[in-house]
């Protein structure tokens, strides 16, 4: 489990390059191990947890077996005290008995309480680096995504000064000056038109006075 654990945090520290050059989403990536990593220590919780009640096991009966010794010698010597000699070879038999048994839960108790101890120390170290690559995360994922926008912007820029844009721009350039250009022209035709009509008028008006000059001059007005 704890091999498992540790295995996981180096891919996490050495192989991100790895999944940037490929196909991975290296921010889904990083949430994915992080779940792994949580689910490893639930299960490290678990064992630990588990050895503690074993310890406290062996713990109770280790004094069991210890408070049978204490119990079975006063026995023999009150069986003394009675003239019970028999009696008392039985208490003390018992007792040899339960003292054996106390020797060998006493060591196993402080070997599981070892191991508790052992398991309680590993399963902080857990917890410290799974802090420390949940803030790694963090870091990480900015970072990504910071790079993921740049390439995007990046990517806008390179096309914005394409040749195909390029050519795409001068193109309406030059049909804007072309409508310009339509736009001058007809202003000019109707400039034309309207100064024609103006002399016409002026014509006329002209031909008007002097009609009216000589019918005076003739007497006929």
């Amino acid at each position: 489990m704890f091999k498992f654990f540790k295995r996981m945090k180096t891919i996490v520290s050495s192989e991100l390059n790895s999944m940037l050059d490929k196909a991975e989403d290296p921010v889904k990536m990083l949430d994915q191990f992080l779940r792994d990593m949580g689910e490893e220590i639930q299960e490290a919780e678990t064992a630990v947890a588990k050895q503690i009640a074993n310890e406290k096991i062996l713990k109770r009966k280790a004094d069991d077996a210890q408070a049978m010794v204490d119990k079975r010698q006063a026995q023999a010597e009150k069986a003394i005290v009675a003239g019970e000699d028999e009696l008392a070879k039985r208490a003390l038999q018992e007792k040899k008995e339960y003292e054996n048994q106390a020797t060998l839960l006493k060591l196993s108790y402080e070997q599981a309480e070892n191991d508790s101890q052992v398991l309680k120390s590993k399963l902080d170290e857990m917890k410290k680096e799974y802090q420390e690559m949940s803030l790694k995360k963090d870091s990480l994922k900015a970072r990504a995504e910071s790079a993921q926008t740049r390439t995007k912007i990046n990517r806008s820029m390179s096309s914005v000064g394409g040749d195909e844009s390029r050519r795409g721009f001068e193109r309406m350039e030059e049909k804007v000056l072309r409508f310009e250009a339509e736009a001058e022209t007809s202003e000019d035709l109707s400039t034309q038109s309207r100064t024609l009509d103006d002399e016409f008028k002026k014509l006329d008006s002209d031909v008007d006075d002097e009609l009216a000059e000589l019918k005076r001059a003739m007497g006929r007005e």
